[in-house]
């Protein structure tokens, strides 16, 4: 061999065995943290022996006979699968993340540390009840046993590894019942309803008259959509649901919606108009078993790993003593099940959305501000946030009577006017007992007893929706919920008066709506009003989900029982709906407009469009690029950024209120000099924009374009998969995966019209319970059981999930047995 040619040769083979050195390295870096499922372990602490079985999705059944036992597995289990993801999140709810990735997240944590989560998680413990405490600590006692086996980075995780290379320092501190606390404030900010609305509309009216304003925040329409609740009143001082009713600054909200957008969501999106979920049941005189059907699919952000981790916890005999037999999601750091069922009932969440936050906008001067004509002085407190491989950075908190000074915390222009500063007035800002409404769930056996639990269930205010064995179905509303003195919450208020001051005392529980086996047989929940304002005071809120997909929902719901009785299969299938509920309002809108050029064969896709929004269908890919079009060439040139159309159905009444008024100064584009455009002008030219973009995105031939081309999802890990370095992102992100539906359609995948058609926000789970046999029931989980990349059951379940499948929901000890591929035995 010529010997620049035996040079290369050796170079390739020294490279070849490098990289095979390198792959080895990674290969037994990335096996070493994965869990141990079969054979034996020690976990000091127990009482008694404990069983998990997993199946081959590798999600676990805890069998023990203690409620320490219990819960003590399951957070060493929880600590086994996602303990990287539960040591992110509780650096997040305390404003810590600096400690891990330095200086690029000092804004998260001077927001977090202003509005004080872990503080009033701290504040909460004490309060909660002595058992809630106990097992808090169990759970606690499980996690650290896991983390005492497993010292080293390369034990814990492949994220442990890659952050040892920027941060050799850091170690995993103690797991304390407070940081299970902390992700409950997590779970109610990014679930609190319309504090963003009610800023959007402050900086809108910056720019536009109040009457305008308030065009894009129509009211509810319940003429066309009903609500949840469909008769009763408060009488004599509780809900009746047979009662009739009686008749009846600028630079500072800038600087504090900065702040708000520092925070990070942790469930939801701000991308699109809030989030939203499913859920409905329908009693056994509907059904073909002759029981219940539950079904739930709470609308999130997607997570890599999903938020959510399927369990069943249950004492091998249920009795007093050890009274849980549940199986449901869980949040991986919270012990017990959130959404699930017991032996003997069910029970789904959808985000009921009450206005528990309200801005006031305070006038400081120095270390004081107004109240009622005097200087009084604020509340203060230090702040120190270490920073990985930098110095620490020191902040000051200030509160008013109403809350943290949340604008205080972003660097920007000095405030002026006559407002100066915005204070927060939120519910979760309180201690509140949420944690114990979680294990009182877990173990209710009929509907008084879960109307019990309801009623610790504080923040966040959810719909709950019920169902049993015995055959009843059930709605309640729980949470703390403001009264207030003098408004509507739709506005930020001045807070010197005092005369928009919240009562000292919520909503109390027995007034707030319940239901209990409906005449018309079902109840849907979806994030729609609860109950018309002419039957109900007081105020829950104004800012409602509009009920696209509530009454869609309802209308499938009738129809099929109307052509005979339910089953699971039918309740799966109206999950998967994805009817456009605009379409058929504005489609008509298009074909009225005089049209030319390649656009007019675009245009005829919609001629004799249904509405479904597949993964196929060239038609949804055209509607939903002109909808683009139309929000953003009606609205952007009116509004400033953080006030502009993200879509969703709040923009649908929107646009269907403006299509009757064709010279609506909204349709003008203020940006073009004299000319005043038009309705038809707005929407021929969002036809043709639409047209050009879906040419250059898919390609000129109209009839191959792809919905499902367009509308996809990347799953990302929270932390490391938006390093910004592509190498680790790859590690630990996957995707994309094709979806049907939009964001308002059942089948809900959220995008955002101001970026592109990516979807950020999803179904992120979907749970089917039958009454008439638990082990029938259906779920699955956006991503997997596992937050160890390249396991097996690191997102084995996501492709399942887009289809729209579902996997067995086992409960019994028999099915879980049956099904079990691993088997560990955990002893005292």
């Amino acid at each position: 061999m010529p010997r620049p040619l035996r040079w290369f040769a050796r170079v390739v083979t020294v490279l070849l065995a490098l990289a095979l050195v390198l792959a080895g390295v990674l290969v037994y870096t990335v096996r070493k943290s994965f869990p141990q499922v079969d054979g034996s372990l020690r976990l000091p602490g127990l009482t008694g022996s404990v069983e998990i079985y997993r199946d081959k999705s590798g999600i676990p059944h805890i069998y023990a006979d203690t409620p320490a036992d219990l819960f003590m597995a399951q957070g060493f289990v929880h600590a086994q699968d996602r303990f990287y993801e539960m040591d992110f999140r509780r650096h997040t709810t305390a404003g810590r993340l600096s400690e891990l990735y330095g200086s690029s997240t000092i804004e998260n944590d001077k927001a977090l540390r202003t509005m004080g989560w872990r503080r009033v998680a701290q504040e909460e413990l004490p309060g909660l009840a002595q058992e809630t405490q106990d097992l808090l600590g169990a759970y606690a006692k499980g996690v650290n046993t896991w983390l005492d086996a497993n010292p080293n980075a390369s034990d814990r995780g492949l994220e442990y590894s890659i952050l040892k290379l920027q941060n050799g320092s850091y170690r995993p501190e103690k797991w304390t019942a407070v940081d299970s606390l902390a992700w409950l404030k997590a779970m109610a900010w990014d679930l609190r309803s319309n504090l963003e609305d009610e800023i959007d509309r402050a900086l809108a009216l910056t720019k536009l008259p109040k009457e305008r304003v308030e065009q894009l925040y129509p009211g509810y329409p319940f003429d066309r959509h009903s609500p949840i609740v469909t008769a009763g009143a408060i009488q004599q001082g509780r809900f009746d649901q047979l009662a009739a009713p009686r008749q009846r600054a600028s630079t500072a909200l800038n600087q504090a919606a900065r702040t708000l957008e520092a925070v990070p969501d942790l469930m939801g999106t701000r991308d699109g108009d809030g989030i939203g979920s499913n859920s409905w049941v329908i009693s056994g005189e509907h059904t073909a078993s002759g029981k219940p059907l539950l079904a739930n699919d709470p609308h999130l952000a997607p997570q890599m790993p999903s938020i959510w981790y399927q369990v069943g916890l249950h004492c091998r005999k249920v009795s007093a003593e050890c009274p849980y037999d549940v199986t449901g999601f869980s949040f991986s750091g919270m012990p017990g099940v959130v959404i699930g069922h017991n032996a003997k009932v069910a029970w789904g969440f959808t985000n009921l959305g009450p206005d528990v936050a309200d801005l006031f906008l305070e006038q400081v001067d120095g270390e004081t501000y107004l109240y009622k004509g005097q200087q009084v002085k604020l509340e203060t407190r230090q702040e120190q946030i270490k920073v990985a491989g930098g110095a620490p950075v020191t902040i000051k908190v200030r509160s008013t009577r109403h809350g943290p000074l949340i604008n205080d915390v972003i660097a920007g222009a000095q405030p002026s006017g006559e407002a100066n500063a915005v204070a927060l007035q939120w519910t979760a800002l309180t201690p509140g007992r949420t944690a114990d409404a979680v294990f009182a769930l877990n173990k209710a056996g009929d509907w008084d007893e879960f109307k019990a639990a309801a009623a610790l269930f504080d923040v966040p205010a959810q719909n709950l929706v019920y169902a049993d064995t015995s055959g009843r179905i059930g709605y309640q509303a729980p949470g703390r919920i403001p009264v207030r003195a003098n408004g509507d919450g739709t506005w930020p208020v001045p807070g010197w008066t005092g005369e928009y001051d919240w009562n000292t005392a919520p909503i109390p529980y027995d007034q707030l709506p319940s239901v209990e086996d409906p005449a018309e047989g079902f109840i849907v929940t979806a994030n729609n009003a609860v109950i018309d304002p002419s039957r109900y005071r007081p105020l829950l809120t104004k800012d409602w989900s509009y009920g696209y997909r509530s009454q869609r929902i309802r209308d499938r719901v009738e129809e099929a029982v109307a052509n005979g009785k339910v089953d699971a299969g039918t309740m799966a299938e109206i999950q998967q709906d994805t009817y456009n509920g605009f379409a058929e309002t504005l489609v008509p809108a298009l074909m009225r407009v005089d049209l030319a050029g390649p656009s007019v064969q675009a245009r005829q896709l919609l001629e004799k469009w249904d509405g479904m929004q597949g993964l196929d269908s060239a038609a949804a890919a055209y509607f939903n690029a002109v909808w683009r079009q139309v929000l953003v060439r009606t609205f952007d040139d009116d509004l400033p950024a953080a006030a502009r159309p993200s879509g969703g159905d709040r923009w649908y009444e929107v646009i269907r209120g403006l299509l009757d008024l064709p010279e609506d100064p909204f349709w003008d584009d203020v940006t073009t000099k004299n000319r005043k455009e038009t309705r038809d002008d707005i929407l021929r030219q969002a036809m043709a924009s639409a047209y050009q973009e879906l040419s250059g995105l898919l390609g000129d031939d109209i009839k191959a374009w792809r919905w499902g081309d367009l509308h996809q999802l990347e799953l990302v890990n929270g932390s490391l998969g938006t390093s910004g370095i592509a190498p680790v992102e790859a590690l630990f992100n996957r995707g994309p995966l094709a979806l049907p539906g939009g964001k308002d359609a059942v089948n809900a995948t959220g995008w955002n019209v101001q970026r592109d058609y990516s979807v950020n926000a999803v179904p992120s789970m979907r749970m089917i319970v039958d009454l008439s046999d638990l082990d029938k029931s259906r779920w699955i989980n956006l991503t997997g059981a596992s937050g160890h990349a390249f396991h097996d059951n690191y997102w084995d379940q996501a492709e399942a999930w887009a289809r729209g499948d579902l996997l067995p929901m086992r409960s019994s000890a028999k099915a879980v047995k049956k099904a079990a591929v691993h088997t560990l035995k955990l002893n005292p």
